[in-house]
């Protein structure tokens, strides 16, 4: 048959060779094998697992089930509790760390009254008196501690009047570890240069956001989806605090405490996969970025395909066959595309093992059950789209056409 179709091609019997490998290398790929028991369910989402065929087993959103049968208890207990406060009232409000710059101000006195800087050690340093304790505490007690040494010291017999105003809030650098997309010391806080209000520059007192809990768990990629928000650890100068972070996931207020340099954030695990952590949220990862492969014809760019930014950056819980559609591996004429199929590249990211899971587009375009199915994304994965069969087909004739254009060449 295959000598048939070379010659009618007008294929010479040279080329027979070459025409067989290109027709084995179109055939079916093989299923991919992971090491993970993917198939079964009990990989790191249930649902990676393989699609039962039979309709009668159709369920409504068993995956978050089969998900939540893996997890350890909450460290912090049930999650259907009622919130506390959330953090120890010892870390709330605002809080001086090294590098900040603080106005201390004596009424008539040039002496003490300046501009100061917290410095590499934690203190603040005035003349003629020894160094006052600042990081890690609030203005008002670092303003009682300069105030009560003025008294020690004998500078001054009456409590003076003193003023101390925080004037700007330096970067600090904390470690985060745990349940985050990205384990790695993180600087946070701090404005660039350009982005500075000038009436706020002048102007006496500071305020930021960019130095609270949440910037730092954001910088390290986010809070993963097996994480234990209810026993969150900050450790600062070698006592621990633990906070609950369960009610920003709900969008409940949540004492976003300010971190200082040197603290330690931990996120614990329940080694599960949570499907209600998979949203939008203060300490989720910001987005996803995509890494796409082409389909049998290449496009020339981007923008003809209209693989723009909303494309390669889809918002956290965005799942597999949302992206497959952003990526233009659906649709088109059924003759030649229902059979489109599309596999996703993914990692465990707690025991760091990959797996790749392949499902057809039209089988998830016609089950009722699809959502058992179709993963969520995670940052990292990447996408590849496979055409038809038909398509592959009209591909063989391509390249054999110009095969045996070339082979008639004296």
């Amino acid at each position: 048959m295959l000598e048939q179709i070379l010659s009618m091609i007008g294929l010479k019997s040279g080329a027979s060779s070459l025409a067989l490998m290109v027709l084995v290398a179109c055939s079916a790929p093989q299923k991919a094998a992971n090491l993970e028991p993917v198939s079964s369910g009990t990989a790191y989402q249930a649902q990676y697992r393989d699609i039962d065929v039979s309709r009668t087993a159709a369920a409504f959103l068993t995956s978050p089930s089969m998900n939540a049968a893996k997890c350890r208890p909450a460290i912090g207990g049930d999650r259907n509790q009622k919130f506390g406060s959330g953090a120890p009232s010892s870390l709330r409000g605002e809080l001086l760390s090294r590098g900040d710059l603080v106005a201390f101000r004596l009424p008539e006195d040039e002496t003490f009254s300046g501009d100061y800087v917290v410095s590499r050690d934690g203190t603040i340093k005035l003349p003629y008196i020894n160094p006052i304790s600042a990081a890690g505490r609030s203005p008002s007690q670092v303003a009682a501690s300069i105030k009560q040494a003025l008294l020690n010291d004998g500078h001054y017999d009456d409590v003076p009047l003193i003023s101390l105003l925080v004037k700007d809030f330096a970067p600090v650098r904390v470690a985060v570890s745990g349940a985050v997309f990205e384990v790695r010391p993180t600087d946070i806080g701090g404005i660039q240069g350009d982005m500075v209000d000038g009436r706020r520059q002048a102007a006496l007192g500071a305020s930021t956001e960019n130095r609270n809990l949440s910037a730092a768990i954001r910088n390290a990629g986010g809070v993963r989806p097996d994480a234990d928000l209810s026993a969150v650890r900050l450790t600062r100068a070698g006592r621990n605090y633990t906070i609950d972070l369960r009610g920003v996931i709900r969008g409940e207020n949540f004492d976003d405490v300010m971190l200082i340099t040197g603290d330690e954030v931990h996120i614990p695990s329940r080694q599960c996969f949570q499907d209600d952590l998979m949203k939008p949220s203060p300490i989720s990862p910001p987005g996803i970025s995509l890494y796409l492969s082409n389909l049998t014809q290449p496009a020339t760019g981007n923008a003809p395909s209209a693989i723009g930014q909303t494309v390669r950056e889809v918002p956290y819980g965005t799942r597999f066959m949302q992206a497959v559609v952003d990526a233009n591996c659906v649709g088109g004429a059924r003759a030649t595309s229902a059979d489109r199929s599309a596999a996703l590249f993914s990692r465990n990211p707690i025991t760091q093992v990959s797996a790749v899971i392949e499902r057809k587009v039209e089988v998830m375009r016609a089950r009722a059950d699809r959502d058992d199915y179709d993963p969520y994304l995670l940052p990292g994965d990447a996408i590849a789209c496979y055409d038809s069969g038909i398509t592959n087909i009209a591909e063989i004739g391509r390249v054999l056409g110009v095969v045996g254009a070339v082979t008639l060449i004296p």
